[in-house]
């Protein structure tokens, strides 16, 4: 029996601890924004956030998570308005959509680490996020306007 905290929840979840947290977050705990795509941590659509640190969910082992606070899209923000999200939206960066919730987690700990990242810091750091719609532009763009949101909103703290 694993007990893993996941979006300020805690979870008993009766998995093997070797199971890649990927499938314990889609199919012991119900939380299916965290996609698969490719199973060797080579895409980026499975990122969560494993004590603030971006992973790939897909190759993590569930018992790694055991102890440590795991973030996925959905408790990203509690209304869905995270800056991130909220450039997203406005620039209509998703096309399928599939890779989207890394991408945004991936985005998430540069914003974190890097207020006000340039276009090459946001290429380095996402640089293993794959969209295979190509959306890398809308993406970049989308990362710099949430980076100018999340100023404005820290600004009227």
């Amino acid at each position: 029996m694993l007990s893993l905290n996941i979006n300020k929840k805690t979870y008993k979840v009766d998995a093997d601890p070797d199971t890649p947290l990927l499938w314990v977050l889609r199919d012991h705990v119900g939380l299916v924004g965290t996609k698969f795509g490719c199973g060797v941590a080579q895409c980026g659509a499975c990122v969560v956030h494993l004590n603030g640190e971006a992973v790939r969910s897909c190759v993590t082992k569930a018992s790694r998570a055991e102890g440590k606070q795991v973030v996925t899209i959905e408790g990203l923000a509690e209304n869905d308005d995270h800056p991130l999200q909220k450039a997203w939206l406005e620039l209509d960066v998703s096309q399928c959509g599939y890779c989207q919730a890394g991408q945004i987690m991936s985005a998430a700990v540069l914003l974190k680490e890097n207020k006000k990242p340039t276009d090459e810091d946001i290429n380095d750091a996402m640089a293993g996020n794959i969209c295979r719609c190509g959306t890398y532009l809308r993406i970049r763009d989308a990362i710099h306007l949430a980076a100018d949101i999340q100023a404005k909103e820290g600004a009227g703290k």
